[in-house]
């Protein structure tokens, strides 16, 4: 009888734990350590060798949150960040981390980001 119970139990633990809230770009610093989603116009994409930043809701450094890809995640990508996201409305999902002081979303996969 208990491990009748206990299946439902751990179904909504399951899916409380994986829920996302969607957030304002401008809120962001508040959900640190959080799943959310986030929509808003992508500012700038500034690529180096081994990494690529994507500046969300305003142009660096005054953005409030940035999208990180790290080198060896862009061989998930059909194209570069650039050319797929530069200037256009997307929206994000992932886990906020602070940074020296930013936001971040360090994305691994193109189904994290999608444009709108």
């Amino acid at each position: 009888m208990k491990s009748i119970l206990s299946i439902p139990v751990f179904m909504v633990i399951s899916l409380l734990s994986s829920a996302q809230t969607n957030i304002s770009v401008d809120s962001v610093s508040k959900h640190i350590g959080e799943k959310v989603v986030v929509c808003s116009e992508v500012y700038g994409v500034k690529s180096f060798e081994k990494v690529t930043f994507i500046n969300v809701g305003a142009a660096y450094p005054n953005s409030p949150l940035t999208l990180v890809i790290f080198a060896k995640d862009l061989v998930n990508f059909s194209d570069s960040p650039e050319k797929l996201y530069g200037n256009k409305a997307i929206c994000v999902t992932g886990i906020l981390k602070a940074f020296k002081g930013k936001t971040e979303i360090a994305v691994t996969k193109p189904d994290e980001i999608t444009v709108q």
